[in-house]
């Protein structure tokens, strides 16, 4: 857990002169592979995988690196033929295309890696985590908005939902067809302020799925409604 997690490209890690950043998370990746790989053929009886064998992965690599490690491993394994929710969830991580990328492929049993694929979404659920299925469809405008950010965003120990669940105020990357990127933003579950891009977040949370946590904040932010005159008195004239 120590170990760097890096996930852009070598390309990108050399233009940025992170290249030593690369390379140890890369190293880390290809132990974690590894790992995956001797607990699999440690847990497997009679073709099975034994119960708590991700988890193991988990508590020692951490979501992120166990979730990239299985996305660059179904870049190539494909569909698994069960659990296509377990198999969305893994494959929804970005790996960029890197030929050392077939250094930490998982090369075990597909039946024990759909086993292993599908206990490790398990464990990803009890977090409560937000995710595209929670958002309104289309590309909105963020402002005054609850906005879901992409769980990759967080560090390990930050994966709460609390963490997920921000309230855009300002910032040209507020609207959909603005070049400027950047989203000022509130946390609602702890009143953190902070700048991102656009790109960080999942997108516009459906309401319904509003917590009942964040409402009073949300509440706060908006501000009281106004509200509007019923007649046709505006400021004490009337429009003949």
């Amino acid at each position: 857990m120590a170990d760097i997690f890096y996930p852009f490209s070598r390309q990108e890690a050399q233009r940025e002169g992170e290249l030593d950043r690369w390379e140890q998370s890369h190293q880390a990746n290809v132990r974690c592979a590894r790992d995956i790989e001797n607990l699999i053929a440690a847990h497997a009886q009679g073709g099975r995988l034994e119960p708590d064998c991700a988890r193991a992965a988990l508590d020692w690599w951490g979501f992120h690196r166990v979730q990239f490690v299985l996305a660059n491993t179904l870049t190539r394994t494909g569909n698994l033929g069960f659990e296509p929710d377990s198999c969305r969830w893994a494959r929804s991580v970005f790996v960029p295309p890197d030929q050392d990328n077939k250094e930490f492929r998982i090369q075990v049993d597909r039946g024990l890696l759909a086993a292993f694929v599908q206990q490790a979404h398990a464990e990803y659920q009890k977090l409560g985590m937000f995710g595209a299925e929670h958002c309104e469809a289309g590309d909105l405008d963020y402002t005054g908005r609850v906005l879901i950010l992409r769980p990759d965003r967080l560090k390990e120990e930050c994966l709460s939902p609390q963490n997920q669940v921000w309230y855009g105020e300002s910032g040209f990357g507020c609207s959909p067809t603005a070049r400027g990127r950047a989203v000022f933003a509130t946390c609602l579950g702890d009143g953190e302020k902070a700048r991102w891009s656009r790109s960080d977040f999942i997108g516009v949370l459906d309401e319904q799925y509003l917590p009942d946590w964040a409402m009073a904040r949300l509440s706060e932010l908006r501000g009281p409604t106004q509200e509007q005159p019923d007649g046709p008195d505006h400021g004490g004239m009337e429009m003949g």
